[in-house]
């Protein structure tokens, strides 16, 4: 099943967290929190403004972001966990460090 999105909503898929701490505790999945960081999987056309212009998302599919502890919809497509979104609901992309430049 091909699930879209509409509006100005997204599909993530939550990033496994470390089942480890530093110090080398392995924390058990009943005590562990759910991760607020995801990979967008798909992304509506975006929302209307006050003029009924369509204003396109900022995100795109592959994109890494960070969103907030209880934001979303939980749900289930395909046999994966998947989380529904609004795009203001996330607070930013995660770039990697190979991805900045640094400012000269």
């Amino acid at each position: 099943m091909h699930f879209r999105p509409l509006h100005d909503r997204v599909v993530v898929r939550r990033i496994d967290a470390d089942q480890k701490t530093s110090g080398g505790i392995i924390i058990p999945d009943t005590v562990q929190e759910k991760p607020q960081e995801g990979e967008v999987l798909a992304v509506g056309p975006g929302a209307r403004n006050e003029r009924g212009e369509l204003v396109p998302t900022e995100l795109k599919a592959g994109d890494r972001v960070l969103f907030g502890k209880w934001s979303g919809t939980e749900v289930k497509i395909d046999g994966q966990d998947l989380l529904i979104l609004k795009e203001s609901d996330v607070m930013g992309v995660v770039e990697h460090a190979h991805t900045l430049k640094r400012a000269a």
